[in-house]
């Protein structure tokens, strides 16, 4: 496998032809995309100096715009992939944040990819789970306003595979009619160290 990557993507392609022809050369309009993902696009367009930040909004260069009209070929004109290399994209994000931006595109970028929002919900779920007692599904799901499908998908999906945390449970015991009886209790599991 070579370690040659594309200068330019056919989405990226796609995406500056039309910010040229519809959007007068703006690209935010046309990004359908949300938080992370529209970072991402920005971070990797900026990196190729595809686009650039003028009077707060990002906008196709020259030499997007000669990519597009025909007038150069991607790879005579953006960075050799050596040089896309060095440059990170913490660099583009980071460059995303210090020119002005609008509110949403700066939120996530000035917050440890991590830790994630201290406010959200899934900090609050994570909150919950670590009490020692631990928490019903329903609790969270009141907490929260999820509904319980929700709620056990962040489970499998954000808490388990992308943040990595154990997550145990089991179930309360007792006679019919006992409150509680018959649910399932959730926490972090401690870790026991060898």
């Amino acid at each position: 496998m070579s370690n040659q990557i594309a200068p330019i993507t056919e989405r990226q392609l796609d995406l500056i032809t039309r910010a040229h022809c519809d959007a007068n050369g703006l690209i935010e309009p046309l990004l359908e995309l949300k938080g992370g993902a529209k970072l991402k696009m920005i971070a990797s367009l900026a990196s190729r100096h595809l686009i650039e930040q003028a009077d707060g909004q990002w906008r196709l260069t020259p030499t997007a715009i000669a990519i597009i009209k025909g007038d150069a070929k991607p790879e005579e004109v953006l960075p050799t992939p050596m040089a896309a290399d060095n440059a990170t994209e913490e660099d583009a994000i980071a460059t995303t944040t210090a020119a002005t931006t609008p509110a949403p595109l700066a939120t996530p970028a000035s917050e440890p990819a991590q830790t994630g929002r201290g406010h959200s919900k899934q900090a609050l779920v994570i909150e919950m789970l670590k009490r020692p007692e631990g928490v019903t599904i329903a609790q969270i799901c009141e907490a929260t306003g999820w509904q319980a499908h929700t709620v056990r998908g962040t489970f499998a999906g954000a808490l388990k595979k992308k943040l990595g945390l154990a997550i145990v449970s089991e179930k309360i015991e007792g006679p019919a009619g006992t409150p509680g009886a018959g649910q399932r209790l959730y926490r972090i599991a401690e870790e026991v160290s060898a």
